[in-house]
């Protein structure tokens, strides 16, 4: 049986897009007859880099998955350590999965280390490469990390033609669409999601989930909210996610906007068990990102049949097509409006869930498995 370790972010860390990815790949692989290891993080952030309250999950461990709580991000050291110990383990294959320049001398100190047993494939699934907040140091740090994998995953076109502004070639890099996240429960009516959030049933109810930061574009929507024809339809905004950020800001726009009664804040972690609340709550999803790679959030819309708004941004527009699944519209605030009129005054829930239902299928984690399979050269056990 096929060994494969999975390098990346899980439990005991919070659920968040990176945690839940890793652990739902992980049963897919299972799935597809191979032997999973996750190794995770003992220190992910050190609490001066993390902008949240904290890293850690509530939620109880999994019991179907083999996690090893191994790897210290700021400690070479540690690297040592955990590069020894997967070399020796001799995986088939090290998937390694790779967000944020930081993370570039310890993820890459581990995969050189692996590859001197001279068995193990070394592959890395690229979210970022060029990332949406830059720093000082960054492009020496991706330069130093994309020099150790044999070859890579992604799930855009823009993150591809980022891998290749490295120097690395085209047929070392495998396309593959973000798969469902299929793993939040079945739906919920939207009476009943509204119900258990005590929000009225005859609201037209536009969500924005998902962790705040600046590049996520919450204050475009605050200022599309804004615009006179959304009001007249009764549009209100629900915002679920945590704070990365001061929300100062946005509390004091919200109110200069004269919105701050149109918008449900429940700015808090929300816990995996309750994600389907808020998305079968909603009539429109809502990503009016300033800057993106890919995102999870279109990948549980389509789980819960939900249209989608985001905006013509690096490789949004590859997942939503426009007038079909949702909208795709430039990140100001008048074309978001626009767009949100259309939905609600031209009653267009109905087609667009129905293409929504169509399009899924393409996200699918079978799909996703084979491809890293093909890259790294081994092969399903289905």
């Amino acid at each position: 049986m096929p060994k494969i370790v999975i390098l990346g972010s899980a439990y005991p860390l919070r659920g968040g897009g990176l945690a839940t990815f890793n652990e739902r790949l992980a049963r897919a692989f299972t799935e597809a007859g191979h032997q999973v290891t996750i190794y995770t993080f003992s220190l992910q952030y050190p609490k001066l880099l993390f902008p949240g309250k904290s890293q850690y999950s509530e939620d109880e461990k999994p019991t179907d998955l083999d996690i090893k709580v191994r790897v210290n991000s700021i400690n070479p050291f540690n690297w040592q350590k955990v590069g020894k110990e997967l070399k020796k383990m001799q995986p088939d294959l090290l998937l390694i999965r790779y967000w944020l320049p930081f993370m570039a001398p310890c993820l890459g100190r581990i995969a050189a280390i692996v590859k001197k047993n001279q068995h193990t494939r070394v592959v890395a699934i690229a979210d970022n490469i060029i990332p949406h907040e830059r720093r000082l140091g960054d492009k020496l740090l991706t330069r130093y990390f994309v020099k150790k994998p044999d070859a890579f995953i992604c799930m855009t076109k823009q993150v591809q033609r980022d891998l290749e502004s490295f120097k690395i070639p085209r047929e070392k890099i495998g396309l593959y669409p973000h798969p469902l996240y299929d793993n939040f429960g079945e739906s919920l009516s939207k009476a009943d999601a509204r119900k258990l959030l005590d929000i009225p049933p005859n609201e037209n109810i536009i969500l924005f989930f998902g962790f705040i930061r600046e590049y996520k574009g919450l204050d475009l929507l605050i200022r599309a909210l804004s615009d006179e024809r959304l009001k007249n339809l009764n549009v209100k905004l629900l915002v679920a996610g945590e704070f990365y950020v001061k929300p100062d800001s946005y509390h004091n726009l919200a109110r200069e906007c004269e919105v701050m009664d149109r918008i449900y804040w429940h700015t808090e972690f929300i816990p995996n068990d309750q994600v389907r609340n808020y998305f079968c709550a909603a009539d429109l999803v809502t990503q009016p990102y300033k800057n993106a790679t890919q995102s999870g959030v279109t990948q549980v819309a389509y789980h819960f049949d939900k249209p989608m708004l985001v905006t013509r941004v690096g490789g949004l527009p590859e997942m939503v097509k426009h007038s079909e699944a949702g909208y795709v519209v430039t990140p100001d605030p008048s074309d978001i409006a626009s767009s949100i009129e259309d939905f609600f005054k031209n009653h267009r829930s109905e087609e667009m869930i129905h293409a929504v239902k169509q399009e899924k299928k393409r996200f699918s984690w079978d799909n996703f498995v084979n491809g890293i399979l093909n890259k790294s050269a081994l092969k399903s056990n289905k």
